[in-house]
């Protein structure tokens, strides 16, 4: 429902997934915070945003 006492409430934008790194953009030295890694937490953070705002009333055709 609309009007003055029931505004419409807009759903944010999907959330777009993180960028997997490329083969060649992991050094192999094992660094303490690898674009691996990096690439794995933001993903974790992409997959509870987009759970939040499919619960929110995100629709997967939009």
């Amino acid at each position: 429902m609309t009007g003055p006492d029931h505004p419409s409430r807009e759903l944010p934008a999907r959330p777009v997934p993180p960028e997997k790194p490329l083969p060649g953009d992991c050094c192999g030295d094992g660094c303490a915070m690898c674009v691996n890694d990096v690439y794995e937490m933001e993903l974790e953070r992409y997959e509870a945003a987009l759970a939040a705002w499919r619960e929110a009333g995100g629709d997967e055709q939009g």
